[in-house]
C-alpha cells in the first residue's frame, strides 16, 4: 500500500466510542474504554470495538490508519482457524473494526505460552530466576527453542501496576481457577499454540510466544479477547532464525516495536513532553501493521473500514 493511500486515510481514523455516543443510543448500555479497545456491555453480549488508537508506555498517543481493522481481522482469521479446538466468543462481525460477542466471565490470569527463551523469560533466566515457577536447565542460550512450549501465566494487575508471574500450581492452590478448569486451560492453550505454530510456519514465520484470554460461559471454557495478533504475539522470520541464533544476535521479527523505538530515540518513555507524532511515523507504523497482517495470515489486506461517523452508525444500531 502506498504512502499516498495511507495519508488519504488520516482523516478516516477511528478514535473510538464515547459516553455521549452511548447515551444517544441507549441509556442502559455500559462502556469500558481500554487503551485500544472499547467495550459496550449489552447485558448478555458485548460489542468490542477495536479503535485506531495507538499507545506506548501505557499512554494513548495517536491514531494509525487501518490499525483497528488489521487487529480485528487478524483475530477473526485465527478465531476461525481454531474454532475446532475451543469455542470462542464471536457471534458476528458488525463492521471491519467491531464484533458482537458472547459475554463470559474472564479468568483472573493471563495465559502466556512460550516456545523460545526470549523477552522477559530470558531476562529472568539470566538473573537465575524461575519462569512462572518453572526451573529451566542451566546453560540455555538466548532465543533457544524449548523442547516443548511452556505455559507461563501471570496475574492481572490493577491499572498502573505490573502483572506478576505465577505458577500453574499456585493458580489452583490460591483458588484463582478451579483445578478441572485449569487443566483444560493448559490443554487448550498448548493446542492453540501448536495450531498457530503450524500455520505461521507455512508463511515463513515462527510463533515465538503469545497470550490468551479464557473465560467461562455457562460453566464451560471459552476463548475470548484477541488471538495471535501483532499486539499479543511475537513472530520471527524462520529463514534467518538458525543463523542469528548461532551468532547470538537478535532475531528478525515482525516490526511492532517501530513506534516505541521512534519514541525512545526521542527521549520519551512515558514521562515528560510527548514528541509530535509526525505523518511519516504514522505512515511507517500503518505499513508495519498491514505487513504484519499479510505475513501472519498469508492474505492480502484489503481495507473496508469507513470513517468515524460510518463506524459509529453501525455500532449504535445495536444499542
Amino acid at each position: 500500500m502506498t504512502d499516498e493511500i495511507i495519508i488519504r486515510n488520516f482523516k478516516k481514523t477511528f478514535n473510538g466510542i464515547e459516553e455521549s455516543d452511548i447515551r444517544a443510543g441507549s441509556a442502559s448500555a455500559g462502556l469500558f474504554k481500554g487503551k485500544v479497545r472499547d467495550v459496550i456491555d449489552l447485558g448478555k453480549e458485548l460489542l468490542i470495538i477495536t479503535s485506531d488508537r495507538i499507545s506506548a508506555f501505557d499512554v494513548i498517543l495517536s491514531t494509525i490508519p487501518f490499525k483497528g481493522e488489521v487487529l480485528n481481522k487478524t483475530s477473526l482469521f485465527w478465531f476461525n482457524k481454531t474454532s475446532d479446538i475451543i469455542k470462542n466468543h464471536i457471534l458476528e462481525t458488525i463492521s471491519p473494526r467491531s464484533v458482537r460477542v458472547r459475554k463470559c466471565g474472564i479468568l483472573p490470569v493471563e495465559v502466556i505460552v512460550r516456545g523460545y527463551l526470549t523477552g522477559s523469560a530470558w531476562r529472568d533466566y539470566s538473573k537465575g530466576k524461575d519462569i512462572s515457577g518453572i526451573e529451566l536447565p542451566k546453560g540455555m542460550k538466548f532465543n533457544q527453542r524449548f523442547d516443548k512450549p511452556l505455559l507461563t501465566p501471570s496475574t492481572k494487575a490493577e491499572a498502573g501496576e505490573h502483572d506478576m508471574p505465577i505458577s500453574c500450581a499456585d493458580i489452583v492452590a490460591n483458588g484463582l481457577v478451579d483445578k478441572k478448569i485449569w487443566d483444560e486451560v493448559e490443554e487448550k492453550a498448548i493446542s492453540l499454540f501448536s495450531r498457530g505454530t503450524e500455520l505461521a510456519a507455512k508463511n515463513g514465520l515462527i510463533l515465538v510466544d503469545t497470550k490468551y484470554e479464557f473465560g467461562l460461559l455457562d460453566g464451560k471454557l471459552i476463548l475470548a479477547d484477541e488471538i495471535h495478533t501483532p499486539d499479543s504475539s511475537r513472530f520471527w522470520y524462520s529463514d534467518t532464525y538458525e543463523k542469528l541464533y548461532s551468532e547470538n544476535k537478535e532475531q528478525r521479527q515482525l516490526d511492532k516495536e517501530y513506534f516505541r523505538k521512534w519514541l525512545i530515540d526521542r527521549g520519551y518513555m512515558g514521562n515528560g513532553e510527548i514528541p509530535e507524532i509526525t505523518d511519516e511515523v504514522r505512515v511507517g507504523t500503518a505499513k508495519r501493521y498491514i505487513d504484519s497482517y499479510e505475513n501472519i495470515t498469508g492474505e492480502v489486506f484489503t481495507p473496508e473500514a469507513g470513517d468515524s461517523e460510518a463506524e459509529k452508525k453501525k455500532i449504535l444500531l445495536y444499542l
